[in-house]
């Protein structure tokens, strides 16, 4: 039995989702962990920012733990309790399961020490390390991620992370209208949007006119979502190898933002 660490799911929190994970393989040694502490000791690595060797004592093995991640995010399993609890939500909030209108933004964050793959330098931000592309709807939930080197232009990232967006199939059939902020104004690009998706890109600009801080309309809303990331100390920097386990870590911290709603 584990500690009562803030980061763990209730009860009720996970009964939500416990038929929505894998059960064991038929055949070979029968499963001994608790997928329960298993995902209790996910989130904590999550939430407190630790390294996976660094996972108190009273969880499973850090490899152990580690492999369900790997495996859950190859296996799509991940992804499917994201999706799921994304319509629960919508749904729980008096609004379709389906957005119609939905935002779209970067962030560029600095890499750990030693992190190669995917990492480039933001001259914009002047920051050397990823760009993580977030399409979200008008209540914050996140749709699809995307993460790539900070060298890559919000154009081209948004182009692939609304091609996830579009894959989803009937869980953006009502999707019409995309919000973005200036970085992103282009006749192509906007011409390329509507030609593959028959989507209409809105355009919100800054007035020129305003000093200090503005709020735009729709646009603040990916921010507060940038700023739900805050509370898990994961995302202070990218710290991890390769940016498909960024993007996993993303869709996580939005379960347990989600969970916690519906629970």
């Amino acid at each position: 039995m584990t500690k009562a660490y803030r980061s763990n799911l209730t009860w009720e929190q996970w009964e939500l989702i416990a038929e929505l994970f894998p059960k064991a393989k038929p055949g070979g040694r029968p499963r001994k962990l608790a997928i329960y502490t298993v995902v209790n000791a996910i989130l904590y690595v999550l939430c407190e920012g630790c390294t996976w060797r660094a996972l108190p004592g009273d969880f499973p093995a850090w490899s152990t733990v580690y492999g369900y991640v790997w495996r859950w995010s190859k296996d799509g399993t991940w992804l499917k309790i994201h999706d799921k609890l994304y319509q629960w939500t919508r749904v729980a909030a008096g609004r379709e399961a389906s957005p119609s209108e939905i935002v779209v933004d970067s962030q560029s964050v600095e890499t750990a020490t030693m992190i190669s793959i995917q990492v480039g330098y933001d001259a914009g931000k002047k920051i050397h390390g990823r760009k993580r592309h977030l399409s979200v709807d008008l209540l914050g939930l996140v749709l699809r991620v995307l993460v790539r080197a900070a060298s890559v232009p919000e154009r081209t990232g948004a182009k692939e992370v609304l091609k996830r967006v579009h894959d989803t199939g009937n869980q953006v059939n009502r999707l019409h209208t995309i919000w973005m902020d200036g970085g992103y104004r282009g006749q192509e690009f906007l011409r390329w949007v509507m030609d593959m998706f028959r989507w209409i890109v809105e355009i919100v600009l800054r007035p020129l006119e305003r000093k200090g801080f503005v709020i735009l309309p729709k646009r603040w809303v990916v921010e507060r979502t940038f700023g739900w990331l805050n509370w898990c100390r994961r995302f202070t920097k990218d710290y991890e190898r390769l940016p498909q386990t960024s993007e996993t870590f993303i869709y996580l911290a939005m379960i347990r933002i989600m969970v916690r709603r519906l629970a």
